[in-house]
């Protein structure tokens, strides 16, 4: 099963829109531009002007390039075929993400100044909430999901590992738009509930695994 045309079009589109908004904004960018905040808000990563307008175009085409032959490559890629739908919306909101990341780039690289955790904070939550989802929808496969040794020998530890793990993500959802709310400590909230939820998804997955083979 091939990625959907009309999702490979808009994928298409947005890289297009990418470098035609850097060959657009080249010559206004300064020669050193903000491409790192830390957890305050504050720029404090820099590069200079071609690599600040074009790093995040590039990546967008590597990523379309990997998730395009990911499916191809999977031994079990017959699996993927039966949760392929909403592996290619991932996609897509992966480079929308990197398209509305970069917006507020050059957004902020025009001297508009703004908090920006707080503009990206949403997206993130809509991110990891379409993740809950993903993660519920796949199938046994080795590339999408949460493969370990354990959910990769058996497909019922599989399903009730991604069954929990997708509850989890959309927990982590919650958390990153209480995040907004409470921008001081809105990158606890969004990375220590990924890390500790996806260490607890590992030894549960061994759990159940053990379980079964006892």
């Amino acid at each position: 099963m091939k990625i959907n045309k009309r999702t490979e079009f808009i994928i298409f589109l947005i890289i297009l829109a990418l470098f035609g908004l850097g060959i657009y904004f080249y010559p206004q960018m300064p020669s050193l531009m903000a491409s790192h905040w830390n957890s305050q808000g504050e720029a404090d990563g820099y590069l200079p002007r071609f690599w600040g307008l074009f790093i995040i175009p590039l990546i967008s085409v590597f990523l379309a390039l990997l998730f395009h032959f990911i499916p191809k490559i999977d031994p079990l890629q017959e699996n993927v075929v039966k949760f392929r739908p909403y592996f290619d919306n991932f996609v897509l909101l992966i480079l929308l993400f990197l398209f509305y990341l970069y917006l507020l780039t050059l957004v902020w690289n025009l001297n508009y100044r703004f908090d920006i955790r707080r503009y990206l904070l949403p997206f993130l939550a809509l991110l990891f909430y379409y993740c809950g989802i993903l993660i519920e929808k796949a199938k046994r496969n080795w590339f999408i999901g949460i493969r370990t040794p354990w959910t990769l020998s058996d497909d019922k530890v599989w399903a009730k590992t991604h069954h929990l793990g997708g509850k989890l993500f959309r927990i982590c959802s919650l958390l990153a738009l209480l995040g907004w709310l409470i921008p001081q400590i809105a990158f606890y909230l969004v990375i220590l509930p990924v890390v500790l939820f996806s260490f607890f998804l590992v030894v549960y997955s061994y759990y159940q695994y053990r379980n079964l083979n006892i």
